[in-house]
């Protein structure tokens, strides 16, 4: 018998792989999009409510939501021309600057964004905001949310997807949202793997580029970034993000790749 559970357990877990658009790496998707979806909404208007968010009347304000229009809809062609039209529907882009000297910027799944006023200084410009914006997105679109919270519930008990299809939302599935992206703290949310981050910065050069933004941006963004921490930042073994040493490393190495995109 516990045999035959684990069989159809594993089964069950083949059939919800997905894969990531760019990279074709296949991931683990157990929740559907749209309860992700209203799980993330009910969380993005929560911050928004405690946020000291900056009008739109503010030039920085404007200058976010103009790079995230025109990334979003480099994001919604991209979908659009590369077999993944049904996607589009995961997604109601907004974009809001919050008055906080963080140097911070996520993106839910669904497309709800927020940038803080403290990391546009080290973006320097629209160019290096059009990369923390393509980065951010990128996340949301290969679905790093979603692999996230599978992988936490893969890890307490397949019991855990006992209603998954209906429209209730289970206790556990709130508590695992809580902790898959750090809710109660603005500062840790959306903290994803060292893989995830790798793979948000192949399609962040992608999507910004396809946007008008020259993707060599990111290396003086990320350089920028490092000055910023004052030699403050752990190991890369002791991080969920890649070395600054390792990032700019490996972007470089996917320039020409992401350059294949321009005027797409």
């Amino acid at each position: 018998m516990r045999k035959g559970v684990l069989v159809l357990v594993i089964v069950f877990l083949f059939t919800q792989c997905a894969k990531v658009p760019i990279t074709g790496r296949r991931q683990l998707k157990l929740l559907p999009s749209s309860k992700m979806k209203t799980m993330s909404f009910a969380q993005y208007d929560q911050v928004k409510s405690e946020s000291k968010l900056v009008p739109d009347s503010d030039p920085r304000t404007k200058m976010v939501k103009d790079v995230g229009a025109k990334i979003s809809t480099a994001v919604n062609r991209f979908l659009k021309t590369n077999g993944y039209e049904d996607r589009l529907k995961e997604f109601e882009w907004e974009f809001n600057l919050t008055e906080e000297n963080t140097v911070n910027a996520w993106c839910m799944p669904g497309g709800k964004v927020m940038f803080y006023t403290g990391i546009l200084p080290v973006c320097a410009g629209e160019e290096g905001l059009a990369v923390v914006m393509g980065h951010e997105i990128a996340h949301a679109i290969a679905r790093h949310g979603n692999e996230r919270m599978s992988q936490q519930m893969a890890v307490q008990g397949i019991g855990t997807l006992g209603n998954i299809g209906t429209g209730v939302i289970d206790p556990k599935l709130n508590a695992i949202f809580n902790q898959s992206f750090g809710v109660g703290s603005q500062v840790g949310i959306l903290a994803f793997s060292r893989g995830n981050e790798s793979e948000a910065d192949k399609l962040g050069l992608v999507f910004m580029t396809m946007a008008g933004y020259n993707p060599e941006a990111a290396i003086s963004f990320w350089e920028r970034m490092a000055a910023n921490k004052g030699g403050q930042a752990p190991p890369e073994f002791l991080s969920t993000h890649p070395s600054d040493e390792r990032r700019i490393k490996d972007i470089k190495a996917y320039l020409p790749e992401a350059l294949k995109y321009k005027g797409k």
